[in-house]
């Protein structure tokens, strides 16, 4: 079966700014369910293994879409690298859920999507961020977190908090790229300005979607107890986890390899019988 990619699509968010997005899918009539990947903080989406992960999902017969935050620090003219710190320190979820909307909006009216079938996939605080969406957006049927946060309320602690404040700043170094990232202060005021609908246990709890928590057991980022407390919120809920696994699954960047790590081979072909299972 042949595979079409279909790299770098400009779609256009009149709230945030224009981004970039793949669409990966089989050569065929039928029409396929949507899979919308929703990557992570300091992520984008052509990181590490997502590519292969992309083809695999396509190759069991989806639309699969991954796209870049508008404000996740990468550009349309530079999409591999974090080209504009100043986007990435004015980034917030309002933001983020934007431009999720803006992808669902723009592939559900593809011909080739069937829109009774959209699934999303939130890694890391995308895991997140899927999950208040799929409470928000009824069209969304399916709901898989990879290493998910149960929580968007990831900020420093009182003392830094105020420093942060004061300062209208506060820096993190990318251990990859060694970029000191900007985080200006109106990310946590819009926040505060939308602490309920950002609530992801109020979300977990009341989504009425298909949902699969997938999450390493050496998870050195987020923690195991963030999906098995996810699972608790949502009984209905299927808990997987994936033994010895880390945060990206044994992805890395830059992903030289042919083929897909062991331990995100095993999760995405978990997430391809979930979704042929359920939907």
């Amino acid at each position: 079966m042949k595979i079409i990619k279909n790299k770098d699509i400009i779609i256009s968010n009149p709230e945030t700014r224009n981004f970039l997005a793949d669409a990966y899918y089989p050569e065929t009539n039928e029409k396929q369910p949507l899979v919308i990947f929703v990557h992570g903080y300091k992520g984008y989406k052509d990181w590490g293994a997502w590519d292969l992960m992309a083809g695999k999902f396509a190759e069991a017969g989806f639309f699969f879409v991954k796209f870049n935050f508008s404000h996740n620090g990468t550009t349309v003219e530079d999409p591999h690298h974090f080209a504009d710190l100043e986007a990435f320190g004015n980034n917030n979820y309002s933001k983020e859920l934007s431009d999720l909307g803006a992808v669902i909006d723009y592939f559900i009216n593809d011909p080739k999507v069937d829109e009774q079938k959209i699934i999303l996939i939130g890694h890391s605080r995308g895991g997140g961020i899927s999950i208040v969406k799929t409470f928000e957006d009824e069209r969304i049927n399916g709901l898989i977190t990879l290493a998910a946060v149960d929580t968007l309320e990831r900020f420093p602690k009182e003392k830094a908090l105020e420093n942060w404040k004061n300062e209208g700043v506060y820096y993190v170094l990318n251990g990859r790229t060694k970029q000191e990232m900007p985080h200006y202060y109106q990310f946590y005021e819009n926040f505060e300005e939308n602490v309920h609908r950002f609530d992801v246990e109020r979300a977990m709890e009341m989504a009425k979607a298909h949902v699969v928590i997938v999450h390493g057991t050496n998870d050195e980022s987020v923690d195991v107890k963030n999906a098995e407390h996810l699972h608790i919120l949502n009984p209905n809920s299927e808990l997987f986890l994936a033994e010895n696994a880390n945060h990206t699954f044994g992805s890395k960047e830059p992903w030289t390899e042919n083929g897909l790590p062991a331990d995100l081979n095993i999760v995405t072909e978990k997430c391809i019988e979930f979704i042929k299972e359920k939907m």
